[in-house]
């Protein structure tokens, strides 16, 4: 727990610690019109946010929301650039509090961790063990119960003054993606249930990290209670490994239940399956000697590569952003199986240069 006479909130609201917010918040977007526009006065602009969370007076803007459709359609809301640095300001001091409590095989939005490693550890299981049990959590960030996000988080944080500010973003997002959320009922439910405070809006830096928080003690209950040595989690994906197919049906009724103390539930059609028979995780299969990048992978961004060698033969994009591209989803392709995917993909692409 956070300890109080250390003055955390005043750490928190330091300068020290805004200025290297502001400069987390704006890693790779320095060209963004709000980026830009509040670095135009930055020592103003921080020393106005300074100002109101000293006071207790910050209060979150309005999202941005928008669709996107890969992998999958899903709503993104995006804060506003201010308090994009009053969450990393936030997870500058909480976070590591946090960390040092997940479990080694949760992998995603962690420093050293990330979807590389989560498929490395991925085929280890496959080669150590027989059986794989897939769960997927139906629509988690419109889920996540704040009552129940919120606890887990003062059990950690303790200072009221650093929890006045976790209400204040915690309650921002609230309601942002019930268009999003098909209720379900829990037993011990009422009627009142439908107005319980839900949801964390996805592409907050806070959001990313609380999802962790809020799965982190369902983690320790399959390790320790099920003792699953064979998991691993990768944000709302699960993967419990066994080589007893009947443990694993078992396991499966376990995890059920205890999703259900969170107000969470899984896609239907769950079942322990062999491992050989390939196993579909973050955009790949993996198998337990060979990965395949997923065919509609290589399909979609086919059609972004076309459309970036467009935009340049166009001149709105340099070659240096189209050779970034290219490099970057081949880097990630070579996590799989796919030197003739590539060469596929980038040998019959005529590139001309762009027109006068």
């Amino acid at each position: 727990m956070l300890p109080a006479e250390e003055h955390v909130y005043a750490q928190l609201v330091s300068w020290d610690n805004l200025y290297l917010a502001y400069r987390n918040a704006s890693r790779g977007k320095r060209g963004r019109p709000a980026v830009a526009q509040f670095e135009y006065r930055l020592e103003d602009n921080l020393i106005r946010l300074q100002t109101e969370l000293r006071a207790r007076t910050y209060r979150p803007g309005p999202y941005h929301s928008f669709y996107i459709h890969e992998p999958k359609h899903r709503l993104i809301s995006a804060a506003p650039f201010r308090d994009r640095v009053a969450h990393h300001a936030l997870c500058n001091l909480i976070e590591p509090l946090f960390e040092r409590s997940f479990i080694r095989d949760s992998y995603a939005n962690r420093v050293g961790k990330g979807t590389h490693r989560a498929l490395d550890r991925c085929q280890q299981l496959a080669r150590r063990y027989r059986y794989v049990l897939q769960c997927d959590v139906r629509q988690f960030f419109p889920s996540i119960d704040h009552a129940i996000l919120r606890s887990i988080l003062a059990r950690k944080i303790g200072d009221p003054d650093v929890m006045w500010l976790v209400d204040r973003i915690l309650g921002s997002g609230a309601g942002v993606l019930s268009e999003a959320y098909d209720m379900v009922y829990f037993p011990g439910d009422d009627l009142f249930a439908v107005n319980r405070p839900r949801g964390l809006p996805i592409g907050n830096l806070t959001s990313q990290f609380w999802a962790n928080c809020y799965l982190n003690p369902f983690d320790h209950f399959v390790k320790r209670e099920l003792q699953c040595g064979g998991y691993l989690r990768y944000v709302d994906d699960l993967a419990l490994f066994d080589n007893d197919k009947r443990l694993l049906w078992k396991r499966l009724e376990a995890v059920v239940e205890r999703l259900a103390r969170f107000r969470l539930t899984i896609h239907p059609g769950a079942h322990p399956r062999p491992v050989t028979e390939g196993i579909p995780f973050l955009g790949f299969v993996v198998y337990p000697n060979r990965r395949r990048l997923k065919r509609r992978k290589g399909i979609h961004y086919r059609h972004c590569f076309r459309e970036l060698v467009w935009r340049y033969t166009a001149g709105e994009i340099t070659l240096n952003q189209l050779t970034a591209s290219a490099q970057g989803w081949a880097n990630h392709a070579r996590y799989a199986n796919t030197v003739g995917l590539r060469k596929a993909l980038f040998g019959g692409i005529l590139i001309l240069p762009p027109t006068p």
